[in-house]
């Protein structure tokens, strides 16, 4: 009787072990192991991952629209200089230009048209860089140093797109010089990377150039027999950079005219002029008294000087327009 007892003893204490152990094994003793909290660390790498694809979309975007601001500080080459906007010369003066070809400065009254034109002959230079002051880039070329395969693949960057034109350029130091509004980037050939790069950052780039929204088109400009290059040595009577003896204009930007037209003589450049408040001297009528500017060749578009009005069609006793 005894022994039985005993071994029934020995028994219950074995299982009440086992009882004991698995209820530790199942965390409810100081050995079980910790729940790792899959779900919340799942959401926390979600949200990393959200915020880092955000900065590589945005950090780039960022600090390429403040490269733009000096193409000069990461396009290898390009010169950079400051100019004054809005100098104007007549057609029978020249500017003492500082840089060869010129890329800023007193210009011409007339621009050359720039919507996307190849001119086969050499162009005046001094309304090639009234293009520029528009937004446009000037892609030159010495025609001595590029077979014409190198002045067709230049065709290319430039037919059918607006704000840019080509033409030759005699005695030019390298085979390719790019122009824009205070930038100029000289190259070897016409398949250099850097050419594409240059046109892109600086064409139309409104923190480059002056006369934003000024138009490129020109229709009075002979872009069949336009202006021709002058390689001759500038005289004394030249106008220099500072525009000593050029004519100081109002800004062309913001709509002077028809967009798309340049200011063309005989159509008013300033929509207020001749307007109650507008301050520009009337007939009676409203109608603007003063004449056309007659420094310019006859056809040529030019711009208004400062504080001045365009000649509008005669209305005899019309009222002033009111807005």
């Amino acid at each position: 009787m005894s022994s039985k007892t005993s071994a029934k003893s020995a028994k219950a204490i074995k299982a009440a072990g086992k009882s004991a152990g698995s209820s530790r094994n199942r965390g409810g003793g100081l050995g079980g192991k910790r729940q790792i909290p899959w779900l919340m660390i799942g959401a926390v790498a979600c949200v990393l991952a959200l915020i880092g694809g955000i900065a590589w979309v945005i950090v780039p975007k960022y600090n390429h629209k403040e490269e733009m601001k000096d193409p000069s500080a990461y396009i290898d080459g390009v010169v950079k200089k400051e100019y004054p906007a809005g100098l104007h010369v007549a057609s029978t003066q020249r500017v003492a230009y500082d840089q060869s070809p010129p890329f800023g400065g007193p210009h011409d009254a007339s621009w050359a048209d720039c919507m996307g034109t190849v001119y086969p002959k050499a162009i005046r230079t001094e309304n090639a860089v009234h293009a520029l002051e528009h937004g446009a880039v000037w892609i030159t070329y010495n025609p001595d140093k590029l077979d014409q395969a190198a002045v067709d693949t230049l065709k290319k960057k430039v037919t059918g797109k607006p704000y840019t034109l080509m033409s030759p350029y005699p005695g030019l130091s390298t085979p390719v010089s790019l122009q824009s509004w205070g930038f100029q980037l000289k190259l070897p050939n016409a398949d250099d990377s850097r050419l594409d790069r240059f046109i892109n950052d600086t064409r139309l780039n409104s923190k480059l150039y002056p006369e934003v929204g000024a138009s490129c088109s020109n229709p009075t400009f002979d872009t069949k027999n336009p202006p021709p290059f002058d390689p001759s040595p500038v005289g004394p009577d030249a106008v220099p950079m500072d525009g000593k003896g050029a004519t100081k204009v109002q800004n062309e930007s913001g709509g002077g005219g028809t967009p798309g037209m340049p200011n063309i003589p005989g159509l008013p450049s300033d929509p207020s002029a001749g307007l109650p408040g507008g301050g520009s001297p009337t007939l009676p009528g409203g109608i603007p008294s003063i004449p056309a500017p007659t420094d310019a060749p006859t056809g040529a578009a030019t711009d208004t000087p400062t504080g001045a009005a365009t000649d509008a069609p005669t209305q005899p006793d019309q009222p002033a327009p009111t807005q």
